[in-house]
């Protein structure tokens, strides 16, 4: 196999990776599901959900570390989920820098 080959495996391998990641859609949650954000597996924030429940009454503070806890939640699952992906495609942890 020559080298030219070996390199356009890699970039198939490299697209295939990118399309699973981009694929994989990560929930994190906090205060009871009051506050919500999803994150795809390239680590993009998709949407961010605050129950109106949230907002009444509450400091501003609150809600804000709401968000971060939800936020953190999120990464935590991402990594995980994204290292089954690459598990999957029988790559190491942390290919490329992906995680």
């Amino acid at each position: 196999m020559n080298v030219a080959e070996l390199m356009r495996q890699a970039q198939r391998m490299q697209a295939e990776v990118q399309r699973q990641l981009r694929e994989l859609v990560v929930e994190g949650s906090a205060g009871g599901g009051l506050v919500v954000v999803k994150l795809n597996g390239l680590k993009e924030l998709l949407a961010v959900r605050i129950d109106r429940q949230a907002l009444e009454g509450e400091e501003p503070a609150l809600v804000e570390d709401l968000v971060m806890a939800a936020w953190e939640e999120a990464q935590r699952r991402l990594t995980q989920e994204s290292q089954e992906v690459l598990a999957r495609l029988g790559l190491p942890p942390g290919v490329g820098g992906l995680l």
